[in-house]
Order: structure tokens, then sequence, then C-alpha cells
């Protein structure tokens, strides 16, 4: 199977089902985004620090297609064929990731700025980006009438909880100063 098929030249794409749209589409950029947070997840996980979370960040990158998929099926499609899909159990997992961690963190009284180790500046975009991704997946859910799974909201919201206690867990292990916010008044 060669990687370019030629058939997206002219700016538009096919969604599972084999409907064309626009690579512009709000779905498009939407699972898009997923990929992007795919990628940073992926940059995260490379990172030594996180040696003993690999396979954590790696059945995140896994959800992570899961989404990809289900977004980028069309819903006007009956699929014959089974497709994944996240379940409570992966929205669990993230808690008790985030539970573990925060056990072993100071008590946070202020917002963090972003920083103090190229590592946890990945984590941080990763964040952010999770963030972006789930204001798209918002944006997809209202344009087609709530057409997308409740859990995958659920997932995404609790990932980018999950990013920012990796964040701060990150910045202890590697001795990273944890810069507050200072507003000034």
């Amino acid at each position: 199977m060669k990687i370019y098929t030629k058939t997206g030249d002219k700016g538009q794409t096919a969604l599972i089902g084999g409907r064309r749209v626009s690579k512009s589409d709000l779905r498009i950029d939407t699972y898009g985004t997923v990929d992007e947070l795919n990628s940073w997840i992926g940059l995260v996980r490379d990172q030594p620090v996180n040696n003993g979370r690999k396979d954590l960040l790696k059945e995140i990158q896994d959800r992570l297609f899961t989404i990809g998929s289900e977004l980028a099926t069309d819903p006007e499609k009956n699929l014959k064929r089974p497709m994944p899909a996240i379940t409570p159990e992966d929205v669990t997992l993230l808690e008790q990731g985030m539970d573990t961690m925060d056990a072993e963190l100071p008590e946070l009284r202020a917002f963090v700025l972003p920083g103090g180790h190229e590592s946890v500046s990945f984590c941080h975009l990763a964040r952010t980006v999770c963030r972006r991704a789930e204001r798209l997946i918002i944006s997809l859910n209202d344009e087609t009438n709530g057409a997308v799974d409740e859990l995958v909201l659920q997932y995404v919201n609790r990932l980018s909880d999950y990013l920012f206690v990796l964040s701060r867990k990150m910045a202890q292990e590697l001795n990273a100063e944890e810069v507050t916010w200072q507003p000034r008044v």
C-alpha cells in the first residue's frame, strides 16, 4: 500500500464510511488536533523522567487513536464493522493515575506558570493542545446535535487534568522549580 493516494490533492478527504468532505471541515480539524495531541504525548512519553509511566502514556496514545477513529467516522453511516470505543474504565485509569501522583505532590495554592524544565514544558504543551482538542470536540458535538460519545468528552477533559498533574510530578522528580503566578495588583 502506498502512503500517497492523490485523492486529497484538491482539498478533500474521506471520512470512515466513504463520504468526502473538505479538509477544513470542523470534524477534520478536530481529529487532526487529537492526532497532534497524540504526537505531543509521544514526546512526553519519550522523556527519561517518564520511564516508569511509559505504559500508561502508551495506553493514552492508544485511546487517542480510538477517539480519532470515532471522530473520523461519518455519523450518517451505519458501519457494519465494529469500531473501538472509550469506556468508563479508560476515564478511571486517568483518575487513578492523577490520584497516585497527587498524593506525592505539595498542595496547590496558586496557578503554575508552565516551564522549569524542558520535559515539563513539553507536558504543558501537550496539556494546552488537549484543551484545544476538547474545545473542538465540544464544538463538533454542538454542531452535530450531541453526536459525539459523552465518554469521549469526559476522557479528553480528564486527560488535560492528568497532563497538568503529570507536569507537576515531572517537575518534582526533576527537581525543577515550580513557579507560581503572582498577579500584580
